[in-house]
């Protein structure tokens, strides 16, 4: 506070004075539009409308199965299920729990999420970010229900910032990562020798060897599974596409 200006240390002076006895800063001029009427109504759900499709916008630009109108009708599905506990309490002096409606939306957008997580034939787990993205949608479908604007619109933009830009920085940190794990399936021992080969000649450090066999139409097949360590010279891509090509593997998968 010291650092700050005279009229600037007084206002926050008010909001840790206001803060201390439990009271909520939000802004004045929208406290008309918290109460239950018609135009309240339908401010809440344009704001649920254009904060489920902004998510939903980059999810389409990606191509991931929750595009742009499954976003808006989450948001807008949840925002209506806190209007309706509001108006069932406030207009119909319905004396019962307000907050249940909004809990069995935070559950149940669990089985939509769910639906849109899969796993690839690389062992890859695709669409934890989508499913994240929808459940977080649907708490900001509630906040707009409530009439809490300014948290709505808070969380949509920051859920929109770790969708469009963290996830280069993520790319990024996976590219630099030096730990790697890939499952190599082999036809006889001499191949697996040509495996140890060729991490030796890589210079890569091997963390953690686990070695399974099952029985196959074509005889005994082995299955190695490697945890390696790389480094920055190697792509894990490389890694895989040379070791495909070794005589004698059958198969190359990264975990």
């Amino acid at each position: 506070l010291i650092c700050l200006p005279l009229w600037h240390r007084r206002q926050a002076c008010v909001l840790l004075k206001n803060c201390d006895q439990g009271e909520y800063v939000l802004l004045a001029c929208l406290d008309h539009l918290r109460e239950i009427d018609l135009l309240s109504t339908f401010i809440r759900m344009l704001l649920a409308m254009i904060c489920g499709g902004m998510i939903g916008i980059e999810r389409s630009c990606r191509r991931r199965p929750a595009g742009f109108r499954t976003h808006i009708l989450i948001c807008l599905g949840a925002a209506m299920t806190t209007l309706t506990s509001q108006y069932l309490y406030t207009k119909l002096s319905y004396y019962t729990d307000i907050a249940r409606l909004g809990a069995q939306v935070v559950v149940g957008i669990g089985f939509i999420g769910a639906g849109t997580i899969m796993v690839t034939r690389q062992r890859r787990v695709k669409g934890l970010t989508t499913a994240a993205g929808l459940w977080s949608t649907a708490i900001i479908g509630l906040c707009c229900g409530a009439g809490f604007y300014e948290g709505a619109v808070c969380a949509a933009v920051m859920v929109m910032l770790v969708e469009g830009v963290f996830s280069k920085f993520e790319f990024r940190l996976m590219n630099n990562a030096r730990q790697f794990s890939v499952l190599v399936g082999y036809k006889d021992m001499d191949a697996f020798n040509n495996v140890i080969r060729y991490i030796r000649d890589l210079d890569l450090e091997i963390n953690d060897l686990e070695i399974t066999r099952r029985s196959g139409e074509k005889g005994e097949n082995g299955f190695a599974s490697f945890s390696l360590r790389i480094h920055r010279k190697i792509q894990p891509d490389e890694i895989v596409r040379d070791l495909s090509r070794v005589a004698g593997i059958l198969t190359v998968e990264e975990m």
